[in-house]
């Protein structure tokens, strides 16, 4: 099943910008009372944790981010999902707040990570979201452990190294950290990087990666960038077992959107969202998105994808 988010007109764009400064003022504030930050050691790495509590009956949330990316990036989508549901937050080894590991890793060797981090926090089974990079993760995590994972959200994604590319433009900017650490640089190539409400509010773009992010070293960019290269899992996606929602968005420069509808049709119980929007919507225009993905995650009872 396909379905299109309808598209906005000038209006629906101001009103976009409004809703994003409102929830860019919320990633300023502590961390909410229910929520807990902490580092904990996982099959010997230390990773940073954000845990907000929820409904015990129901499965945490799972986000798994993007490309150099620390979990406050996050904040806006979190804020606006429902506040019953429970939601695991980490830094991935070497940014943010994890410290960099002495030797890079892979995608498939990081996988086990996650079912180390639910094993820790006490969950047998969790709902899992990965976005850009995120995605890529999820997508191993679900293949190699579908036990551990209920329901899957993949997110402005592709299926890594066997996919429709990004312009090479695009590319290059991707192969350094300095949209991370430059705010100034960041604005300038957020409409041609990012696309959607970046385009019109390329400040916005900064804004949503400086004003609360912690930086990793460099060297932690790196590993994360090196991790993916050479993995896919085009071949793999007919065994994905988990029911699936795939959102993207129709102005995307770094995955363009065939991708989104190649997985969809490889993916066996999947539904594929189209929103009008660029690559960093789940968190610029949390408020529309969020209720979709609450939607796809409340549908019936446990479907048995699990072990």
């Amino acid at each position: 099943m396909t379905i299109e988010m309808s598209r906005r007109g000038p209006a629906d764009a101001t009103a976009r910008g409004n809703v994003a400064r409102r929830v860019l003022r919320r990633r300023l504030r502590h961390l909410g009372p229910a929520e807990r930050m902490r580092i904990v050691t996982v099959r010997g790495r230390a990773v940073r944790v954000v845990v907000r509590d929820g409904d015990p009956d129901r499965p945490p949330l799972l986000l798994c981010n993007g490309l150099g990316a620390s979990l406050e990036l996050l904040e806006p989508f979190v804020d606006a999902l429902d506040p019953r549901r429970g939601v695991i937050r980490f830094d991935v080894p070497g940014i943010g707040g994890s410290p960099a590991p002495l030797v890079p890793y892979s995608l498939v060797t990081l996988a086990p990570l996650l079912s180390g981090l639910l094993d820790r926090l006490g969950h047998r089974q969790a709902d899992v979201l990965g976005i850009s990079w995120g995605g890529g993760l999820a997508q191993q995590f679900a293949l190699s452990r579908p036990g551990r994972v209920r329901r899957l959200v993949l997110v402005a994604t592709g299926p890594g190294s066997l996919m429709v590319p990004a312009h090479p433009r695009v590319l290059l900017r991707m192969l350094t950290p300095r949209r991370h650490r430059d705010p100034q640089y960041a604005s300038r190539v957020a409409g041609g990087l990012y696309g959607g409400s970046a385009r019109a509010n390329p400040a916005l773009a900064r804004d949503l990666l400086h004003a609360t992010s912690r930086l990793g070293p460099p060297r932690g960019y790196y590993y994360q960038l090196m991790s993916g290269f050479g993995w896919t899992s085009l071949p793999l996606l007919p065994l994905l077992r988990p029911r699936t929602l795939i959102l993207a968005g129709d102005d995307d420069p770094v995955i363009p959107l065939v991708n989104a509808r190649i997985m969809h049709r490889l993916i066996p119980r999947s539904e594929l969202h189209i929103y009008n929007g660029g690559h960093l919507e789940l968190v610029a225009d949390a408020e529309r998105i969020a209720p979709v993905v609450d939607a796809f995650l409340g549908e019936g009872a446990d479907d048995g994808t699990g072990g």
